[in-house]
């Protein structure tokens, strides 16, 4: 396993345009299977669609699907080495499945038309789970981690040495005594080069500054010469030794500001050119230019802050596999294409000025005149096309010294003579190509070889880009993150161009041809089906007009028909449909687009136009459509249009005595108002002569800010005023003044930067002083402070060979020791931080520093200290920890500690090498009781889940002895306490009571009552347990095959002995979810389906929850629990399980009317919201459509999948019955409670950080930083099987 971690439809056509359901029987529901993926666009080429979270994995993966040698190396591999993909789930098969993957993923965006390929089974074949998926990671750690994983998988195969062969590079480090001139040398490997971003001005002058310029010692930053034996004076230099053929480089952009203690990104310019030439930074540099020359051909570019963003790419088509073809040039195709080669020409200035020169018979011309024949060739001059990028033009010319020869005074210049004939040849070349081009028909853009091909993939989309757009990602929120460079001498054969089929193994070809056919075949049908849309139909005679708006006269099912329609045909197709439909019309039939508001139906604009089709008139699917004359419903005419749409306002007016008197009391009325009419009009509405009149202009929800309307402004329309539905008008007598704004200031402290790290004393012997400040730089060697420290301290100088400096942390926890050879920019240390100079030699290059510890209830810095070798394995490691430990025994097994501080995932490979599992210096592991389960199998933990509610029955009679009665007569368990250890603290619902009865609190003392503990011992101070009813008991461990169904494993969890005392008949009557956060998390559904298919993971624990009935839930389906709020109280009734069928969508009108047929109750009398039980809120799902753009000329959905609802299996839904309560308030007092507490936990924490941060010294006491708190950062990893 490699880990790092960041510092993320198928039917057949239907002409049928009419339902057979007719009014009153129900709606229909349309049917729709998954729809075939979209066909590929103009630009013939395949994205990558985002599995939620994996725009960084699919910028990468195109990036080498566009690196052709790396593609056909991969594809050189065949099932004879890498096995088959059929046999991947047989125990004794080696298949390679990492590289299989990679290479169907490669042959589906080189042949398969499809819009976007899907890396479902390539993130599977890494073992990621669907969490893994959605979360975002460093696409930099991604490169050096799959290329790991690469290396591992092609172990024994030809390809074993594919990422060494194409990325491998070397740098030498020197450093040269001044003294004895003795050179002490250190290689490094390296597969992507990492360059600064910060103060450098872009990529050349960030290579010049890594291996050009030199670092001296010198004055107080002596080197320590192992010839000389002494503090010498040094010249520190890098260059590169060997040169891969692909180069990348990962750009610096995220650095750590130390006066605000938080991370930022580097946004500044930073330029990098197209071409480059590395022979300036290389080690030898007798070798021809072009040895060092190279092209750039892919840009990742992230767009976003530190903590968040989007990667998409920009890729250069070296095959020209892609249509490379603009939109307004597909609408113009007699593109003058003498302007594009120009273009093209004036963009490369190495072309243009050894073309000017090569047009001189002396071949030499001053630099002034070279600048003037330049600007009258391109119309345009140096300084405004081409200092930007490439500086002034002399300077230009002295770093191309291979081609330009300047005098010594640099004031002319000339053609070196090699470099003369080629380019003449190459002039020669490009002439002849430019008038062949220019006399012939100009063909398109894609005819072009000489053009670079540019694309940008962002995810699923890609569109072709010029160069030039390039310049464009220099700087900014959205910007260059990493670089990827390809050899110039790397030439692609003539077949490769335009052939997606070249070097493509005939298994995938074959795959590849027939899976099309599947999507031609597919794509057919489903057109068919796509053309039919849902109509709503309301029916005049079964409406009357009231209050400004339309409702139904029963009710909403009676009034509204569902019509699936063509929408190719025409309105007079539709009208001819409904007559026939509507035997009983009589008269002129008028169809009118009409809408829910928040008053009722109100009708908008009438369908004119018998021969347009239904997509020309902009009908959208969904769309509400009123049947009736035209004129009036019910003998009342009805106002039409926007102008006139019905307000629904609220009122507050004084009461009216018998004698009209006006009291003091407010009365809280709605109102309903057409938009235009006059503001006035409310004095008539409610009957009050005259006063005056204010507004609520408070944005946020219960806040108040009074705002009194002029007199000269009653004249003007509601509408004019900017009311809309919902606003607050107060009418009273006089005017009491407007509200008063507070204005909150800000202010800002900063820190002074330091230049020293203090050095404390923990070798345990007496010195005068316990600490001492060293002054350094970023650039010091680790053992010169060391030394330095030891000279301070007045310590023995024996302590020089055998002791070492350890970083401190805030907690005062020692950290791995740092190599003495390392500077402090390469052992990542800040200035002011401390350092403890501790007793024994730090590990070696081949050795690992690790802390382990027993247990995974580990408080910091109780865990013990190792030191062994990188290459022991798994097993070894475990027996020499245990014995360090005391322990015995073979029950053990080893898990990596994530960064919640909890126990991460296991290392399964006992005899792996932790080199190998990428284990690295300052790693901690976890000794953990119990033998792991075999490959391919789980250790599932199960819990029983009892949640409140009248329908849930299955109890036993400890059950029932062990449970709290409470005053509302329902038993409660209390939180649960896990026999291993674990805390089960489950919420079940919003109204989970905090109580615990005096009689099951003297059991707890007296230890009678052995499965429950109080609420009050668990997690004390996290106040979401405030409302966290827990009824979870821990049953017992299943360990069984992931190849078993979900159906097996729930059938093995009812033979655990603690099972036995329920009484469930069979698995059928049981609900599994996963366990998540101490709660029911994900609903597994399926019966028969296999668990590896849920992505269950390694620490996957399950609840079973027992039900009354057997259900079958479909994909469809989502499970809701709903409580009904009690008339006149702030509380609810016990919740009901609900199934909402999502077929027809997941819209709040949907599940507005599946509520209130479950509690029959009609739909407009019904109010609905969702629980946040971590805010301790209600969220309400609006009783209204969302309108229609005309702009979009779509119908925006308001998906509750989406934000800020986040609707899931297990939420829960309150509802309130207008008809017996029409209050606004959803809370409860428990959630006035949980709220408090909240704010009680946070104000307590921030004082705790303060007052840590003031002991710590890390921030001086009346300096604030506050920042948005953070959730820990997760690891990435991939996981690969063994195949040494």
């Amino acid at each position: 396993m490699f880990s790092f971690t960041m510092f993320g439809d198928l039917f057949e056509e239907d002409y049928s345009s009419m339902s057979n359901d007719h009014y009153g029987k129900g709606k229909k529901l349309k049917t729709k299977a998954l729809e075939p993926p979209a066909p590929r666009e103009f630009t013939n080429l395949s994205g990558i669609r985002n599995q939620g979270g994996t725009c960084y994995l699919n910028s990468l993966l195109q990036t080498l699907h566009f690196t052709p040698e790396f593609r056909e190396a991969l594809f050189s591999l065949g099932p004879e080495e890498l096995g088959s993909l059929e046999d991947k789930d047989k125990p004794d098969a080696k298949v390679r499945i990492i590289p299989l993957q990679l290479q169907r993923l490669f042959a589906q965006l080189l042949l398969l038309d499809q819009e976007a390929a899907s890396t479902a089974d390539l993130t599977d074949s890494f073992g990621w789970t669907s969490d893994e998926e959605m979360r975002q990671h460093d696409v930099q750690e991604l490169n050096r981690i799959l290329f790991s994983a690469l290396e591992t998988s092609l172990v024994g195969t030809s390809g074993h040495d594919l990422i060494n062969r194409l990325y491998h590079g070397t740098i030498v480090n020197q450093i040269v005594c001044k003294e004895c001139k003795n050179v002490s040398e250190k290689q490094e490997d390296f597969l992507d080069l990492t360059v600064a971003v910060r103060n450098v001005s872009g990529l050349e002058d960030a290579l010049w500054n890594m291996y050009v310029e030199e670092e001296v010692f010198d004055y107080d930053n002596l080197y320590h010469c192992g010839t000389c034996d002494r503090l010498v004076k040094a010249a520190k230099s890098a260059k590169l030794r060997k040169l891969p053929p692909f180069l990348t480089f990962s750009l610096l952009r995220f650095n750590f500001d130390f006066v605000k203690c938080e991370r930022y990104k580097e946004t500044s310019c930073y330029t990098f050119p197209l071409r480059i030439n590395l022979k300036p930074f290389c080690e030898q540099s007798e070798l021809d230019d072009l040895e060092y020359m190279y092209d750039l051909f892919s840009v990742i570019i992230h767009k976003g802050g530190c903590y968040g963003g989007h990667y998409h790419v920009y890729i250069k088509d070296v095959d020209h596999l892609g249509n490379w073809q603009f939109q307004e040039d597909k609408s113009n195709p007699d593109v003058n294409l003498e302007d594009l080669q120009n273009e093209e020409e004036i963009d490369d200035p190495l072309m243009i000025l050894k073309a000017v020169l090569l047009q001189e018979e002396s071949n030499l011309i001053s630099v002034d005149q070279l600048g003037q024949k330049l600007l009258k060739k391109i119309g345009i001059s140096w300084n405004k096309k081409y200092r930007k990028q490439y500086g002034p033009l002399r300077k230009f010319l002295q770093l191309h010294s291979q081609i330009f020869l300047l005098s010594s005074d640099e004031s002319t210049v000339s053609l070196l003579k090699d470099s003369s004939l080629q380019a003449e040849s190459d002039i020669r070349r490009n002439d002849q190509q430019l008038l062949k081009t220019l006399t012939s028909e100009p063909p398109g853009l894609n005819d072009r070889p000489s053009c670079p091909h540019w694309f940008d993939i962002n995810d699923s989309k890609v569109q072709p880009i010029k160069e030039k757009d390039i310049e464009q990602q220099f700087q900014g929120k959205e910007s260059a993150y990493m670089l990827f460079y390809r050899k110039s001498q790397l030439q692609r054969p003539p077949e490769a161009q335009a052939n997606p089929r070249y070097r493509v193994p005939c298994h995938l070809l074959n795959e590849m041809d027939a899976a099309n056919i599947e999507l031609q075949i597919q794509r057919a049908e489903c057109d068919s089906t796509n053309n039919n849309f849902e109509l709503r139909l309301h029916l005049g005679p079964h409406y009357h007009f009231f209050n400004g708006a339309l409702h139904p006269v029963v009710s909403q099912t009676e009034s509204m028909w569902d019509l699936t329609f063509d929408k190719r045909k025409t309105l007079g197709d539709l009208r001819q449909s409904i007559f026939q439909l509507l035997e009983f019309w009589e008269g002129d039939m008028v169809l009118s687009v009409a809408k829910f508001v928040p008053a009722g139906l109100h009708v908008y604009q009438t369908l004119d136009g018998d021969h347009l089709t239904l997509c020309e008139i902009e009908i959208a699917d969904g769309e509400d459509i009123f049947v009736w004359n035209g004129v009036e419903v019910g003998g009342i005419q009805i106002p039409a249009g926007s102008d006139c749409e019905p307000l629904l306002l609220n009122v507050l007016h004084p009461a009216t005595s018998s004698e009209e008197e006006q009291c003091q009391q407010l009365i809280d009325s709605p109102y309903v108002f057409p938009s235009n009419a006059e503001i006035g009009s409310v004095f008539t509405a409610c009957a009050i002569p005259d006063g005056v009149i204010l507004v609520n202009s408070a944005e946020s929800v219960g806040e108040e800010s009074w705002t009194t309307i002029p007199k000269e402004d009653l004249k003007k329309t509601f509408r004019e005023q900017g009311l809309r539905n919902g606003s607050s008008l107060l009418i009273q007598s006089s005017n009491d003044g407007d509200s008063l704004l507070t204005k909150r200031g800000k202010w800002i402290t900063s820190v002074n930067e330091v230049d020293w790290l203090q050095v404390k004393n923990l070798c345990q012997l007496d010195s005068e002083e316990e600490q001492v400040k060293i002054s350094a730089t970023l650039n010091t060697v680790v053992f010169d402070i060391r030394i330095k420290a030891i000279k301070e301290l007045k310590l023995m100088k024996e302590l020089a060979e055998d002791s070492c400096l350890r970083p401190i942390d805030r907690n005062g926890k020692l950290l791995c020791p740092v190599p003495d050879n390392y500077t402090l920019k390469e052992a990542e240390l800040k200035m002011g931080s401390s350092l403890g100079l501790c007793p024994g030699k730090a590990p070696t290059s081949s050795q690992l520093f690790l802390f382990f510890a027993v247990g995974s209830d580990v408080q910091p810095g109780t865990e013990m200290e190792i030191i062994v070798e990188e290459t022991i394995s798994v097993r070894d490691c475990l027996k020499v920890m245990l014995e360090k430990s005391g322990l015995s025994g073979d029950a053990w097994h080893l898990r990596k500690m994530d960064w919640c501080y909890e126990a991460g995932e296991a290392l399964c490979e006992e005899d792996a090498a932790l080199k190998e599992l990428m284990l690295s210096s300052g790693d901690t592991l976890l000794l953990i009781e119990g033998k792991l389960p075999p490959l391919g199998f789980l250790k599932v933990p199960i819990w029983w889940y009892q949640p409140r509610g009248p329908l849930h029955h299955w109890k036993s009679h400890q059950d029932q002895t062990n449970c709290t009665f409470s005053q509302g007569g329902v038993w409660r368990a209390n939180s649960i306490q896990d026999p291993r250890g674990r805390e089960a603290g489950l919420e079940s619902g919003p109204h989970a009571a905090p109580v615990l009865t005096a009689a099951a609190t003297q059991e707890l003392l007296q230890g009678r009552s052995s499965s429950l503990t109080s609420e009050k011992t668990h997690r004390q101070d996290a106040p979401s347990d405030v409302h966290a009813e827990v009824s979870l008991r821990y049953l017992g461990d299943v360990e069984i095959s992931e190849d078993a169904t979900l159906g097996e494993l729930k059938s093995q969890a009812m033979t655990l002995p603690s099972f036995l005392e329920f009484s469930i008949p069979s698995p059928a009557f049981l609900r599994a979810w996963t366990v998540e956060s101490r709660r029911p998390g994900r609903l597994l559904r399926v019966h028969c389906q296999r668990l590896r298919e849920y992505k269950l993971g390694q620490r996957t624990e399950i609840c079973l929850e027992p039900l009354q009935k057997e259900e079958n839930l479909g994909p469809q389906h989502v499970l809701l629990r709903t409580q009904m709020r009690l008339p006149g109280k702030r509380a609810y009734a016990l919740p009901v399980d609900l199934v909402w069928d999502t077929a027809r969508g997941w819209t709040a009108g949907s599940l507005r009317h599946q509520v209130a047929d479950f509690y029959s109750l009609p739909v407009e009398k019904i109010e609905i919201a969702k629980y946040l039980p971590e805010k301790f809120e209600w969220l309400p799902v609006p009783s209204w459509n969302q309108q229609i753009t005309k702009r979009k000329k779509k119908k925006k959905q308001d998906n509750l999948q989406g934000a800020p609802y986040h609707l899931k299996d297990g939420d829960t839904i309150g509802i309130k019955n207008l008809l017996a309560d029409d209050d606004d308030d959803f809370s409860t007092v428990r959630d006035d409670i949980g709220r408090e507490k909240q704010k009680a936990f946070a104000l307590g924490k921030n004082k705790s950080q303060e007052a840590l941060r003031v002991r710590s010294g890390d921030v001086p006491s009346g300096a604030e930083t506050p920042a948005r708190p953070r959730g820990p950062e997760a690891s990435l990893s991939i996981h690969v099987g063994s195949f040494r």
